[in-house]
């Protein structure tokens, strides 16, 4: 059946306007749900890629090891106590009457009390100390880097420490704690604060690999009992403090094993027990004072012997005076004993720490009374008491 064209012509008018309408219906259910309509004859719209540049967004720092804070902790409460020494001379100019001033070295060192007093090796100050042809210089750099003039108030080659002395003021100060030597174990964990090769305030760590080691002095006496550890030492770390895991003084640094001259992993460090001894005696009378049997005693840990066993008696000292024997060996080549000294006038000696603690309270010159056990490893073991004359520690 053919359609009349105004039947068909309305037909058409009616379909785009049902399309229209349901258009405009679907735009508004869209907008109603929160759905963006598509543009109708529009271009889309482009977001432009970021650029190519290689770079990358920065993560959270992920948080410190309980670890690491502790190591952090103990620099920063330590590091004010170290302390960066200079030293130089004073040298006239052969053709003429100008003086000049020669660097001589560098080295570390660390404040002892709220009165000024540094504490170092002998070798960092040794340049500096005058002479009857030179003058030499001294100055301490301290955290805050401030600098000041220092005084060489005492030293011992033989101890290779000294002390010097500036006039900073107390709130400038920091001094270092100062723990013991003597309980010390293979294996724990120490911290070396110093300026290797002029580097202020640098901080190593490792960990104790021996003790009861010996090294020499600048004038070639032993020093006994020293600590070796694997804490990077360098040149420059000399007279700078060995540190246990709660911050504690427990050496000075004072040499390491390398045939370049840095570090190869053994480090050398006079105990802080030595220390305690001897610094007191350099401030008050600018060497070592201390009384003495006149013997060597046996610093090692290897025999627990309950007492200080001798090794040797020095030639002419007190102990020899006395009668006091020292370690030898028999005609069959066994190995005999020396005294082991055991009391003190009334004090009970137990260890060569407590020992030297107990001489601390005499002077040269005073008379004492030493109880040994001699032949303590043979059979005819027995008890004596000799009078002895205290020396003065030369």
């Amino acid at each position: 059946m053919k359609m009349h064209p105004i039947f068909r012509t309305l037909l058409y008018l009616v379909l785009i306007a049902g399309g229209f309408l349901l258009g405009v219906s679907w735009q508004n259910r869209s907008a109603e749900d929160g759905v963006d309509p598509v543009p109708v004859n529009a271009e889309e719209e482009k977001t432009p890629a970021p650029a190519a540049t290689g770079e990358r967004e920065s993560t959270p720092s992920a948080p410190l090891l309980d670890n690491e804070m502790h190591t952090i902790n103990l620099f920063q409460n330590a590091a004010p106590a170290v302390v960066f020494i200079n030293t130089s001379t004073y040298e006239k100019d052969y053709w003429s009457t100008n003086v000049y001033e020669i660097p001589q070295g560098s080295g570390s060192g660390f404040i002892w009390d709220s009165r000024g007093h540094i504490v170092t090796n002998y070798h960092v100050i040794e340049s500096a100390i005058p002479t009857a042809n030179t003058k030499g210089k001294a100055t301490v750099t301290l955290a805050d880097q401030s600098v000041w003039e220092a005084e060489i108030i005492g030293y011992a080659p033989e101890r290779d420490l000294a002390v010097l002395k500036i006039k900073a003021p107390p709130n400038q100060l920091t001094p270092i704690a100062v723990g013991n030597s003597h309980d010390l174990k293979v294996g724990q964990s120490v911290y070396a604060i110093g300026n290797p090769f002029g580097l202020d305030q640098t901080l190593t760590t490792g960990i104790i690999s021996a003790l009861g080691r010996e090294i020499r002095a600048k004038d070639g006496t032993p020093i006994r009992d020293v600590i070796q550890s694997d804490a990077a030492i360098n040149p420059g770390n000399s007279g700078g403090p060995l540190l246990n895991s709660s911050g504690q003084l427990i050496g000075v640094n004072t040499a390491i094993y390398s045939p370049s001259g840095a570090s190869a992993g053994i480090g050398f460090s006079i105990p802080a027990d030595e220390v305690r001894s001897v610094v007191p005696d350099l401030i008050q009378y600018g060497k070592i004072r201390r009384p003495s049997l006149g013997i060597v005693p046996y610093a090692s840990t290897s025999y627990k012997i309950n007492g200080v066993l001798i090794i040797q008696v020095a030639d002419n000292s007190a102990a020899e005076k006395a009668g006091l024997h020292g370690t030898d060996r028999d005609r069959f080549g066994q190995i005999r004993w020396g005294d082991i000294i055991v009391q003190i006038d009334d004090h009970e000696i137990t260890s060569l720490v407590e020992m030297r603690s107990v001489l601390e309270q005499y002077k040269a010159g005073d008379q004492v009374k030493v109880t040994v056990i001699r032949n303590a490893n043979t059979g005819d073991q027995k008890e004596v008491t000799v009078d002895l004359v205290l020396d003065d520690v030369k």
